[in-house]
């Protein structure tokens, strides 16, 4: 008899045991990965681009005018955590980054909008209508993100390329220059990355800031100068020409990506390399003309 009772406490206290763990998991869980708010299709961010954003620039001076939605929106990237965005997939979490740092940089040059000239600006050795004439825009300002004070380099430099294997961040990634790939009129996100960057490598590799093309020669993007080491890893086993390794990756990039003249003279043993001149002046829609 007693046997029979220790068996039956036995039963209750496990019947008791599963439905309390039933029900206590889902709060273990919330508390563990906390409850989805964030807008990954960045619908109001979207509706900000394609109100300020013309072909190929920006509306600053408009965008200025309408500066608290442009705020507005950069707090909501402010409140994401390092929890939160540590649930999300890879292509969630790239994206986020490449719309802060886009997002961001708006904010900077409506911060300082419009550029004025200075009797030493020419000392900068750039056009004075340019991001360049912010102090400390790439390596002092910050910015809240994912739960810390983040700068525009440490985002791009120490997050994007750090962290994620995709080198294609380059034509998407805006620095507010007319030499640079475009900011586009919708925002970068998760369930349309590998479409959008591969859209925006055609697109800046089909522009005469892109690349030129003449007989056998190949002028592209400064940008490749400076980050084709990047595109080694994804890119450069795609050329079969005896070049260094960095020359070959970018060489495969053009072949993957660019026009179709351009890809076949990328492929051709008679191929010689150059770099575009790089313009810093502000991709701005405004007929300031730099100097």
């Amino acid at each position: 008899m007693q046997l029979i009772l220790r068996t039956s406490y036995l039963a209750v206290a496990l019947f008791i045991f599963i439905g309390l763990f039933t029900l206590v998991s889902p709060v273990l869980e919330s508390i563990k990965k906390p409850q989805e708010s964030f807008d990954h299709l960045y619908e109001a961010y979207g509706t900000l681009l394609k109100d300020h954003i013309s072909e190929t620039k920006v509306d600053y001076q408009t965008l200025k005018l309408h500066r608290t939605r442009l705020d507005t929106i950069v707090d909501t990237f402010g409140q994401v955590t390092e929890n939160q965005i540590s649930h999300w997939t890879r292509e969630e979490q790239i994206a986020y980054w490449v719309n802060a740092y886009n997002i961001f940089t708006l904010q900077a040059i409506v911060n300082n909008y419009p550029f004025k000239r200075t009797w030493f600006g020419w000392l900068r050795l750039s056009p004075y209508n340019s991001i360049k004439q912010i102090s400390g825009v790439w390596t002092r300002l910050r910015w809240q993100a994912a739960g810390r004070q983040m700068t525009l380099d440490e985002i791009e430099h120490e997050t994007l390329r750090l962290k994620y294997d995709e080198p294609r961040i380059h034509f998407v990634v805006n620095c507010a220059a007319v030499s640079c790939p475009p900011l586009r009129a919708e925002p970068i996100t998760g369930n349309r990355l590998t479409e959008q960057l591969t859209t925006a490598a055609r697109d800046f590799l089909k522009s005469k800031e892109g690349l030129i093309v003449e007989d056998f020669e190949i002028n592209v993007s400064k940008i490749f100068d400076w980050y084709g080491d990047d595109f080694k890893a994804n890119y450069a086993n795609l050329s079969i020409l005896k070049r260094p390794v960095k020359e070959k990756a970018i060489l495969g990039v053009i072949a993957s990506y660019g026009p179709t003249k351009a890809a076949r003279v990328a492929t051709s043993k008679q191929v010689e390399l150059r770099f575009l001149r790089y313009d810093w002046t502000l991709n701005d829609t405004s007929n300031i003309n730099s100097d």
